[in-house]
C-alpha cells in the first residue's frame, strides 16, 4: 500500500482559506479588539493606502515577510514563557540594543502566536516614507501579548 503524501495547496486556494479563517477571526473577536480605521492584511498581495498607516493581520507569511525585509528574528523576552510556550512575543532587529532577547523559530514564534489568538499590529511605512519597524500584539483575551 502506497504512503499518500498531502500535496501543498495552491496559493490561490491557500490564501482564500487564510481570508476566510481571518474574516471567522474578526466575526468572533472584532468588538474585543481595539482596531480603531486598521486596515486588515489578509495576503501578500495586499499593502498600505498611504505611508504611515496601521495595517493587522494574522496571516504568517505576511509578517514573516515583514519581519525579514527588516533583517528581524523572530523573538521573546527570557524569563516571560508560561504553559511550556514563549511569552512575550518580539522581533530582534540588527543594530538596536535594550533589552536581551532570546531568539526563538519561527515555529515556535507562530504556535504562541496562534495558540494566544493573538493579531500582528504593525505598520510598512512611516509618514515620511521611511520604512517603519513599528510592531506590536493585540488580543481578545487581554493576556499580556
Amino acid at each position: 500500500m502506497k504512503t499518500r503524501h498531502a500535496r501543498p495547496l495552491p496559493a490561490v486556494r491557500r490564501r482564500e482559506e487564510g481570508r476566510v479563517n481571518d474574516q471567522e477571526y474578526l466575526k468572533k473577536y472584532e468588538s474585543q479588539l481595539d482596531l480603531g480605521s486598521t486596515k486588515w492584511i489578509f495576503g501578500l498581495d495586499e499593502h498600505e493606502d498611504h505611508a504611515g498607516q496601521s495595517l493587522a493581520t494574522r496571516n504568517h507569511e505576511v509578517i514573516q515577510k515583514w519581519a525579514e525585509e527588516r533583517n528581524a528574528t523572530p523573538a521573546t523576552i527570557p524569563g516571560t514563557e508560561h504553559e511550556g510556550r514563549p511569552g512575550v512575543l518580539r522581533f530582534d532587529f540588527p543594530g538596536y540594543g535594550g533589552r536581551e532577547l532570546k531568539h526563538i523559530s519561527w515555529e515556535d514564534w507562530f504556535r504562541s502566536f496562534d495558540d494566544r489568538e493573538l493579531v500582528f499590529l504593525y505598520q510598512e511605512h512611516l509618514k515620511s516614507g521611511n520604512q517603519s519597524n513599528f510592531f506590536k500584539m493585540n488580543s481578545p483575551h487581554r493576556e499580556a501579548a
